[in-house]
């Protein structure tokens, strides 16, 4: 949706077709340190306990969903930011519709902090 040298706005919300039967995914922005990807859950669609080796962010946009970290169920709401560092285990299921955008982020290498 945005190229990585534009500097360009997008609406989030609405801007990827939802499935009856699916989950929709849309790359929003993909460079060698993030990708943002936009992803729309049909109602009963979950994605099962897996891990990530970059840190991730998930803000849901619009609905609501269980999010499975920190051994635990817990409902994430419209407007709330999940961090999950890496590889840290997680699941998400739909109960009903819902979008959220998620942001993995490449970890700046030691050498590089001050």
């Amino acid at each position: 949706m945005i190229a990585p040298d534009a500097a360009e706005a997008v609406a989030l919300v609405g801007s990827t077709p939802a499935s009856a039967a699916s989950i929709v995914s849309r790359t929003v922005l993909k460079t060698a340190d993030a990708r943002i990807t936009l992803f729309s859950f049909a109602a009963g669609q979950e994605l099962t306990s897996h891990t990530n080796r970059r840190r991730a962010l998930v803000q849901v946009l619009e609905g609501a969903c269980d999010f499975f970290y920190n051994d635990a169920w817990h409902r994430l709401e419209a407007g709330t930011l999940l961090h999950l560092p890496p590889n840290h285990p997680h699941a998400v299921r739909a109960p009903a519709p819902f979008t959220m955008l998620l942001t993995l982020c490449a970890e700046a290498s030691n050498s590089s902090q001050p």
